[in-house]
């Protein structure tokens, strides 16, 4: 099929690069010219493992076409993916405009280009799948706008995307499912027969309509920040009443019913999805004046627990979140998770912003995100970013773990108190026991646990 991916953001160039994989003929478009060029030249803006080598080798073979120009992209296109971003406010309202942008862009080249007005069951009509995360019932915004542009006949279809950043190849290429919302049977026949490679291990393909289709990604997200932020306030009940959350969770997560994904207790949840899709629920239930009391709590108790941690570290220093001049203290990991240079809405960025506030050096590692942390403008240059783990560590006063990075699991630690002024570490993953830390002389504070 000839497929054209509108932006090259995160989900549109690893869809776009595995659909052309599979054999299809893909165009990604974008406004953005650095981008097209640094594809163009075989370099992926983003990083996540495999996508590099993938993109160079469906460029090669000619299936992969990267470009700024929007007529290019369109004309031949049998079907049509809208990827752009759909930036929130603090409040969750999604911002759409780059979405209508697009159906606005596509309305005009339907128009402009072949094809007879008829019905939308003409086997020519262009099929225009809205797959950016969006509110329930902005579909049909998009029809509306590509409707007041053509008279001309397109489809429209929902296909929300399931993909985490680390793995998102494998995630792809072996879905756990695929979930495809349309008006009709020949639009919902054409994107199974897309789809059906990536299925053979037998997962399914949900056909219904748009609506839920558009609802079905807000709410597995927002059930899985649920089980974080469950877990997180059962490890700060553990700490109040001595209790070993690591012992709880294996209790509790052999309960088949219950399970043992996205249970770990730690800084919360963070990224470009939890967090923009909860807050749009929550967005969504006001609008609709039906209450979202769950969700509502799940943000807070997420957000508060990275100031529960920067407690700890206040309290460790009788700061009282007041002033932390003249402490060094070293950060391992900034990504919001491991796999991905990604660090919106970390954990490690609201501790670094705290710990700058409190006039304290912060010097950090991590082995791809670096980069992206020192564009912050509130940032900058206050940090010290290094180039290795035990390079941050010089003359340190502590230790916070923001990130589970593989590399962070087995340090030598005596390497570590020679290079620290003090041995302390916060571990906002739970990643050593304390009994060993204890017997190692270090003071260990871990999150569900008690400190030793």
């Amino acid at each position: 099929m000839r497929i054209t991916m509108v932006g090259t953001g995160y989900v549109g160039l690893v869809t776009g690069t595995c659909f052309a994989n599979m054999g299809n003929h893909v165009t990604c478009l974008d406004v953005d010219p650095r981008k097209i060029d640094m594809l163009r030249n075989g370099q992926s803006p983003i990083y996540e493992p495999g996508l590099e080598e993938l993109i160079l080798r469906n460029a090669r073979s000619g299936r992969l076409k990267f470009t700024t120009e929007k007529a290019e992209a369109y004309q031949s296109a049998e079907i049509i993916f809208i990827c752009v971003g759909t930036p929130s406010d603090e409040k969750g309202h999604a911002d759409l405009k780059y979405v209508l942008a697009a159906a606005d862009d596509i309305g005009q080249a339907i128009e402009a280009g072949p094809g007879s007005t008829g019905s939308g069951e003409d086997r020519r009509a262009k099929i225009i799948v809205v797959k950016s995360t969006v509110p329930v019932g902005t579909n049909a915004k998009v029809k509306a706008r590509i409707a007041a542009r053509t008279q001309k006949p397109f489809r429209m279809a929902s296909n929300p995307e399931f993909l985490k950043e680390g793995a998102a190849i494998t995630d792809f290429n072996k879905p756990d499912r695929v979930v495809v919302g349309c008006e009709d049977k020949g639009t919902g026949d054409r994107l199974r027969d897309l789809y059906e490679p990536f299925v053979r291990q037998g997962n399914p393909i949900f056909i219904m309509d748009i609506p839920s289709a558009e609802m079905v990604k807000y709410a597995s997200n927002a059930m899985l920040a649920t089980k974080i932020s469950f877990i997180n306030e059962i490890a700060n009940l553990c700490e109040a009443y001595g209790a070993d959350v690591d012992e709880v969770r294996r209790g509790m997560c052999s309960d088949r019913r219950i399970g043992n994904q996205f249970l770990y207790p730690g800084l919360g949840y963070g990224g470009s999805c939890f967090p923009k899709d909860v807050l749009a629920c929550i967005s969504m239930g006001k609008e609709s004046s039906t209450p979202t009391q769950l969700l509502s709590s799940v943000h807070e108790v997420n957000q508060r627990q990275r100031d529960a941690f920067m407690t700890k570290i206040d309290k460790h220093f009788n700061a009282g979140g007041k002033n932390l001049a003249g402490k060094r203290i070293a950060v391992w990991g900034i990504a919001f998770k491991p796999g991905t240079d990604d660090i919106r809405e970390a954990p490690s960025v609201t501790l670094i912003r705290h710990l700058l506030n409190r006039k304290a050096e912060v010097s950090a590692y991590d082995p791809v995100a670096a980069e992206n942390c020192r564009r912050l403008p509130e940032v900058g240059d206050q940090v010290q970013f290094v180039m290795a783990p035990m390079d941050a560590l010089h003359q340190a006063d502590a230790l916070i773990i923001c990130t589970d990075w593989d590399e962070f699991r087995h340090p030598e630690f005596e390497e570590m108190k020679r290079l620290m002024k003090a041995p302390v570490v916060f571990d906002g993953r739970n990643l050593y026991h304390p009994e060993t830390m204890k017997e190692l002389g270090f003071r260990y504070y871990s999150v569900g646990r008690q400190t030793v």
